[in-house]
């Protein structure tokens, strides 16, 4: 029986696993171990500046392999990821915070100075953290130890929150739970025929549910890998098309991609999948 459903279901089974999660080109490439030990630091860390299971943590912060630690952090530790859009303003920030009464903030160090005084008046704690593997949550983290004990978890508690896009009022947030995220991830990975052999080209961002719960939770939950872009680019999918199986994208990733004479037969001989989400194709 899974004492905390998502971690356990996710990631617990990659422990000590040496095969490669995410591969960056231009970056430092990080192995299942590796990812999960980062993961477990910073679950230590959360617990030691006083968060407790239910705890809601905002994470305006831009694409990288600690953000997406920053994710299974949380799962272990039995917080409450809400993953935000870090171009929002401090307005939309200071409503999400409110909203969801964040006990902890983590954003890039550059916004840090505006955020401080908000953070103060709704009682949300500030840390920092950038792609290049900088900030104080990120230095504070690796100064704690890895293995920690794993929150328990149902099916029914709360895993995620992520904010709608507000088109007709405010965004509300729409509460997704352990179970929730399992079961997409499961369905999802049986019907589109994932396997741990399969390679994932992921150049979407990981603040909204198709990046971060329907691309990333497959490959944990199938033990592939994934080519880890900080954004999409043309020369870089193109790069990693003859190594990898599968894509998932949005409507433009598609257009500009049938726009560039490099796409071919040759190409794209050892893709099996193309996956379109987001909005209408």
């Amino acid at each position: 029986m899974k004492e905390n459903l998502l971690y356990d279901t996710l990631f617990a089974h990659h422990h000590g696993r040496q095969d490669l999660f995410l591969e960056c080109p231009g970056g430092e490439d990080v192995t299942y171990a590796g990812f999960l030990r980062q993961a477990g630091q910073m679950a230590a860390l959360m617990r030691r500046l006083g968060l407790v299971p239910g705890d809601r943590v905002a994470a305006p912060v831009e694409k990288s392999t600690a953000a997406l630690a920053l994710y299974a952090a949380c799962a272990r530790a039995g917080l409450v990821f809400l993953p935000l859009n870090p171009a929002y303003t401090q307005a939309e920030l200071g409503y999400f915070l409110t909203d969801s009464s964040a006990r902890l903030m983590v954003c890039d160090p550059s916004r840090a100075a505006g955020l401080a005084e908000l953070c103060k008046d709704l009682g949300t704690q500030l840390e920092t953290m950038d792609t290049a593997g900088g900030g104080s949550f990120i230095a504070q983290a690796t100064e704690m130890e890895y293995d920690f004990q794993t929150v328990p978890r149902r099916a029914d508690d709360l895993a995620a929150l992520l904010y709608t896009s507000g088109t007709t009022g405010r965004s509300k947030g729409a509460m997704l739970s352990h179970g929730n995220l399992v079961s997409n991830a499961e369905s999802l990975a049986r019907a589109w025929g994932f396997e741990q052999g399969d390679v994932l080209i992921h150049a979407l961002p990981i603040f909204h549910t198709h990046g971060l719960f329907v691309a990333s939770n497959i490959i944990l939950a199938t033990g592939g890998r994934m080519v880890f872009l900080p954004k999409f680019d043309l020369d870089a999918v193109f790069a990693a098309l003859p190594s990898a199986t599968t894509m998932m994208g949005v409507p433009t990733f598609y257009t500009r991609l049938l726009a560039d004479s490099r796409l071919d037969r040759v190409a794209t001989a050892h893709m099996r999948l193309f996956v379109s989400g987001s909005a209408p194709l």
